[in-house]
């Protein structure tokens, strides 16, 4: 087990998600890593933004290399990412917030919304000119029942205008329509609004789109129906 690190799971959450994790693949070799420590490795990379290769490296200095050798916690990581496994522990936390305060885990109600930011140097993925936000970057797209818990997320380059990751990030939830099979209406800002837009929502997935206008001549911040939500999960990204 690795050093308390704030970015460490408690025992408390790790047993609460531990039935999720993949058990070994039958007939290969026998697990020695934990998985406890694994996770830790994980989070401390996403929440201290260190490269994978600093974990356990003698030239890491005062980093951690109490951790699983960083190839170990990575082929997991990825494994994980690719056979749905994230997704399906995001998707029964979701689930288990909503039920503990007494909601469906359906929602009936979801909002989404677009963030643009600027790319980091030596960005992998391609990036685009946001010619609204005068930014170069890349840009998200959030969905978010009515408490804020994240549905599904899409990350573009920032040059995908609004409508178009929208209709993208909404096939995602859509996908996922064993989890949200209540979903009846989409906030969305100005920026998503048209005939279009709202037409394809209806259409391809049976939803109607609620559009909140900022009121004319308002200057400065202002909360907006339904709209506050999501920009209160975008802020803390």
């Amino acid at each position: 087990m690795s050093k308390a690190y704030p970015s460490n799971l408690s025992l408390v959450q790790y047993q609460l998600i531990s039935d999720l994790i993949p058990e070994a693949k039958p007939g290969g070799r026998k697990r020695e890593v934990d998985m406890w420590s694994v996770l830790n490795a994980i989070f401390y990379i996403l929440r201290e933004g260190v490269r994978w290769r600093c974990l356990r490296q003698p030239e890491a200095g005062t980093l951690p290399r109490d951790f699983p050798p960083w190839q170990t916690v990575y082929t997991y990581f990825r494994n994980w990412r690719i056979d749905g496994t994230w997704l399906m522990i995001h998707d029964q936390l979701r689930d288990w917030t909503r039920i503990e305060i007494e909601r469906h885990p359906s929602p009936s109600e979801a909002i989404i919304d677009s963030q643009s930011v600027k790319s980091a140097a030596m960005v992998s993925q391609s990036v685009g000119f946001d010619a609204g936000k005068k930014l170069k970057g890349r840009k998200r797209f959030m969905s978010v029942d009515t408490l804020g818990l994240v549905l599904r997320v899409l990350v573009t380059a920032a040059n995908v205008g609004e409508r178009e990751g929208g209709k993208q990030v909404l096939k995602r939830v859509k996908q996922s329509d064993q989890k949200i099979s209540r979903l009846t209406t989409i906030w969305v800002d100005g920026g998503f609004d048209g005939e279009p837009f709202m037409q394809w929502v209806m259409n391809f997935c049976r939803w109607i789109v609620q559009v909140v206008l900022r009121p004319e001549q308002t200057k400065g911040f202002i909360l907006l129906k339904k709209r506050w939500v999501v920009e209160r999960t975008n802020g803390y990204g």
